[in-house]
């Protein structure tokens, strides 16, 4: 059965889950959540969820926030009101309000089922729950139209990856039909896709759900009594048992590359990693795509600027991303990153890092393989990721040597 495609997305709600704490991302996650963590100079991390659904149409968007979400709420106000009430368009902050219980949102479900009222308000016949911490570019549009073909009640993006990287997720039991008969966590042996021996079917995080039958199985465990907080260990699992229709629908990339990219960046050396890529000659993420353009904030400075002075003092960008407002005075950067408005004075030495926004660098100061995030002043002289034994008593080190600097830190020489 095929859906005109306005008339479908007329009757989605989209709800993106993005109250993540992050822990294993700190100390960047120490004054904002996951979502609203910077990547790639100038975006958030939440920045490519909602650019895909702007790229596929969806325009009634509810974010759920909940931990240390200031900066996520700025971001989404400075960012992107961009959408007309008027014409049925819009994004919502919604924080944890005690709407069913005395609780915050105790897990992805509980915070689905916290805001019902959401749902029911707008009439909406399906409900869109995506994720906002992760990295990667898809057309929710073709997945909500395999869900109405397939007459699911729930559908499940799904993304193979081999058993033994499968192993560390939570895995979907398909049959020829992609029909899901059983939901698994982080086993040994994973079930494999049947038409892909050595392969195995991962729950990214996304479903789309009818929005009755979803309203349906909270209402029915609620009755029994049932743990019902998060969508993997205890939605799905009770779907599965009660005989609901549940398919797997195969992760399609709008990422044009050969392999599939979805990141879910939680540690600070995966961060570093899915970073540098950006700056590599072929970046396995394309940010450069015109047909899937990614939004952000602009921010409305000038444009990056390299100087040389007396001839001695040569200011040079090499194999880097620098944003706007960005000074390279004198000083060398090379392989890094570059957030707005950094200013990096004479004859310092910037390399393999990622700097964040309003950082000034000064004279004579060298940085490699480290992580600055916003305002910081380093002084001048001052090194950072030169000597591991002496930054361990100052900063966090990750297990692969990436020295990380909090927002805002004032550092002594």
């Amino acid at each position: 059965m095929i859906f005109a495609g306005s008339a479908l997305l007329r009757d989605t709600i989209t709800m993106i889950l993005a109250g993540g704490q992050g822990e294993r991302l700190s100390p960047l996650t120490d004054f904002r959540s996951k979502p609203s963590v910077p990547f790639g100079g100038k975006y958030r991390i939440i920045d490519f969820t909602l650019s895909n659904c702007l790229n596929s149409g969806l325009r009634k968007i509810y974010v759920l926030t909940q931990y240390k979400s200031d900066s996520l709420n700025q971001h989404l106000y400075e960012a992107w009101s961009i959408f007309n009430p008027e014409l049925g368009e819009f994004i919502y902050s919604i924080p944890p309000q005690r709407k069913v219980s005395g609780d915050w949102y105790m897990g992805t479900a509980n915070a689905i089922e916290q805001n019902i009222n959401l749902i029911l308000g707008n009439n909406a016949r399906w409900v869109l729950v995506l994720s906002g911490d992760h990295i990667y570019k898809m057309d929710y549009l073709k997945m909500m139209q395999y869900h109405i073909d397939k007459k699911s009640d729930v559908t499940i993006a799904s993304i193979d990856f081999s058993k033994e990287q499968a192993s560390r997720f939570g895995v979907l039991n398909i049959d020829a039909d992609y029909k899901v008969s059983g939901f698994v966590e982080k086993v040994k042996n994973p079930p494999e896709i049947p038409d892909k021996p050595g392969y195995s079917f991962v729950n990214m995080g996304m479903y789309v759900f009818n929005a009755h039958a979803l309203i349906d199985v909270f209402n029915e465990m609620a009755e029994k009594k049932l743990p019902n907080n998060d969508f993997g260990k205890h939605i799905l699992p009770y779907m599965i048992k009660s005989g609901y229709n549940i398919y797997a629908y195969k992760f399609l990339d709008e990422n044009k590359k050969t392999d599939l990219y979805w990141r879910d960046i939680g540690t600070i050396d995966s961060y570093y990693a899915a970073s540098m890529d950006l700056i590599t000659v072929s970046p396995e993420f394309n940010l450069y795509d015109t047909e899937w353009p990614l939004r952000t904030k602009q921010v409305q400075s000038p444009p990056a600027k390299t100087l040389s002075h007396e001839g001695e003092r040569v200011g040079r960008t090499l194999n880097s991303l620098s944003c706007d407002g960005t000074v390279v005075s004198g000083g060398l950067v090379e392989r890094s990153i570059i957030g707005p408005n950094v200013r990096v004075n004479s004859y310092s030495y910037i390399t393999d890092s990622i700097v964040f926004n309003n950082c000034n660098i000064g004279r004579h100061a060298r940085i490699r393989r480290a992580i600055i995030d916003k305002n910081v002043v380093v002084p001048e002289g001052y090194e950072i990721g030169f000597d591991m034994e002496e930054d361990r008593k100052r900063f966090y080190v990750s297990d692969t040597g990436i020295v990380v600097i909090p927002k805002n830190s004032i550092l002594k020489k």
